[in-house]
């Protein structure tokens, strides 16, 4: 992989440029909004829930948009338009945890005019940026929000650093680093030093890639189709197009309106994924402040299930696309291997109290064998020999009490007495 260099891509305007916005929130109450996804239309196509609900699993449908009766998506068409953004509605996805029930995601649907990558780089707060400033004034998330949801300050639980965005742009016929040399032709390597930035919300001077190590960061790239690809980072994703937009009635008018829709939810499934697993994460590091350890496993073991049940998912659809960026972001983030520890140190858990239980049980049946053999003992001698007398059996009782108090003080008996007191 050669030098980055200076980029152009900084001063440019593609021909579509569509973005999406994600950040977490903590849910005020159930809006009053139509219930599921923002249901973007193109001709007779409407991607609402019934449209969306065909390219996924079951389950992973209803993690998305919920179920009858129980809905876990809203949407609100807005029309809001500043210093060159429109904003064309918002979503919230309830994403309840067990520890926290308010947790949800908060999605914006905005179209660009005017050059992406400053917008990008100003939401990741890359210099010389200080802040969120892109959403200020009447795209402020705070008051589209206002009485609905809370935006998430930096240091709350499940916040990410800075918004997820998902970026979509096409070129120009003028804009040659990103397009084909012809249709099927070999991409030039510009073209993927522009995805990743899109997707990295950065320039190289904001974050130069080494060479050495360039080609790794691209070996996700999903190339979709021969006119456009895909790159999952951890700060974003991006869609780039690779051939000229012709405008209207173009073919990228629908891939535009994937990446709004099942695409974006693919990456808003890893989100739920990633959220999920810092709980558990998190719990697994509790585990052992409570004296109830049993308690506390028990309870690790249900969440696991519940998560594998209702979230974990790397197989969503047969369309291929989806679940590719779902792998991608699920490796971005290292989901897989950390949902493996999460299984191992569970396990681990697991065998530690089923082995202290073990030691319970035969402590208890230890403890029984030392109080009834020598009472059990002294009765049967008494019973063989036909001996009704009292002052015989008050004498065997003393014996046996005897026979244990002395058996307890034994190595056996003081192991016995161990294992009881051992939770």
């Amino acid at each position: 992989m050669t030098s980055y260099g200076a980029s152009p891509l900084e001063n440019v305007t593609g021909a579509r440029q569509e973005l999406t916005v994600v950040l977490p929130v903590r849910l005020l109450r159930i809006p009053d909004w139509p219930e599921g996804p923002y249901p973007f239309e193109l001709g007779n196509r409407l991607t609402d829930v019934q449209t969306r609900s065909t390219y996924f699993a079951p389950a992973s449908a209803r993690a998305l948009y919920g179920a009858p009766g129980r809905p876990c998506r809203w949407h609100l068409p807005l029309d809001v338009k500043h210093d060159g953004l429109h904003l064309l509605g918002m979503e919230l996805l309830r994403a309840a945890t067990t520890r926290n029930n308010e947790h949800a995601l908060a999605v914006l649907h905005l179209s660009v005019e005017r050059p992406l990558l400053p917008v990008l780089r100003a939401l990741a707060g890359r210099r010389p940026n200080t802040g969120n400033e892109i959403l200020s004034g009447p795209l402020d998330p705070v008051m589209l929000f206002a009485g609905v949801a809370d935006v998430r300050d930096h240091e709350a639980p499940f916040a990410i650093a800075r918004p997820y965005t998902v970026a979509f742009m096409t070129p120009t016929a003028q804009q040659t680093p990103a397009l084909r040399f012809n249709l099927e032709g070999e991409l030039p390597p510009s073209a993927d030093r522009w995805l990743w930035q899109l997707a990295s919300c950065s320039t190289p001077e904001d974050f130069p890639l080494p060479p050495e190590t360039a080609g790794e960061q691209f070996k996700d790239t999903a190339r979709i189709s021969a006119d456009w690809s895909a790159l999952v980072l951890r700060q974003g994703a991006a869609f780039l197009g690779h051939r000229a937009d012709t405008g209207t009635g173009d073919f990228f008018e629908f891939a535009a309106l994937h990446s709004r829709s099942v695409y974006l939810d693919a990456l808003l499934l890893g989100s739920l994924q990633r959220d999920q697993i810092d709980e558990l994460t998190d719990e697994l590091s509790h585990v052992f402040t409570s004296s109830q350890l049993a308690k506390r496993v028990a309870a690790l073991e249900r969440s696991i299930a519940v998560f594998r049940s209702t979230y974990w998912r790397q197989h969503l659809t047969a369309h291929g696309a989806a679940n590719d960026l779902l792998l991608a972001f699920q490796n971005q983030h290292r989901l897989p291997a950390r949902f493996d520890e999460i299984l191992a140190e569970a396990a681990d858990y697991s065998r530690l109290v089923q082995t202290q239980e073990s030691q319970q049980i035969s402590g208890a049946l230890g403890v029984l064998t030392i109080l009834g053999l020598p009472l059990g003992t002294a009765l049967s001698i008494l019973q063989v020999l036909d001996d009704h007398s009292v002052a015989h059996l008050i004498v065997s009782l003393i014996l046996s009490i005897a026979a244990t108090a002395a058996a307890l003080t034994t190595r056996y008996g003081r192991l016995v007495l161990t294992s009881l007191r051992a939770r």
